[in-house]
């Protein structure tokens, strides 16, 4: 919010009729990513919009497009992230985790580069991860939202084991107990 309200983020909302996109005042590819993509992930935790929306949005923008610049910011994400999981909000939590699988489906080796920030993310998630919706025998409507925390630690989890490498089964297990494995072993 603060970098926003003092004109320090290259970005603007453009507004186009029934939605809204992020204008960059700067090709996303010439983007100091040591710099904007920790204050992007910063601003995950915000609930106000533009803040929130402007956040959310950079973050996407940055990891639909950064491939190898990805990797060597991860170590500068995590208290980002660790700070916004610990927010217990639920909609902040279902953003964080959202963007922490777009983060590691985003480039190469960042599932491995973050196994040994293990430690640090997923006690919250293995909090929350029975918080599930129970409506019976109800229709869940609004599942096209993906915001059922259960359901997100649960995708959260197996993309963290599929694209983590040989360790990551076995520092999940350790972290989040009652874990079980998403990849087929057949």
């Amino acid at each position: 919010r603060r970098f926003y309200e003092r004109g320090a983020l290259p970005i603007a909302v453009d507004h186009r009729g029934s939605k809204n996109v992020i204008a960059w005042k700067v090709d996303i590819e010439k983007l100091d990513y040591h710099h904007y993509l920790p204050i992007f992930f910063d601003g995950i935790r915000e609930t106000q919009e533009p803040y929130r929306f402007l956040a959310v949005k950079g973050v996407e923008d940055m990891l639909r497009v950064g491939g190898s610049k990805i990797l060597p910011v991860i170590p500068q994400l995590i208290i980002p992230i660790k700070t916004a999981l610990n927010t217990r909000d639920h909609t902040v939590m279902c953003i964080t985790m959202q963007l922490l699988q777009k983060l590691v489906l985003s480039a190469d080796l960042v599932g491995e580069a973050l196994v040994p920030y293990y430690r640090q993310v997923l006690p919250i998630l293995n909090m929350y991860k029975n918080k599930n919706k129970n409506l019976g025998d109800g229709i869940d409507y609004g599942q096209k939202n993906y915001d059922c925390l259960g359901e997100l630690v649960a995708d959260t989890l197996a993309i963290f084991e599929l694209k983590g490498g040989d360790d990551a089964f076995i520092n999940i297990k350790y972290m989040v107990p009652t874990y079980e494995s998403a990849v087929n072993y057949a």
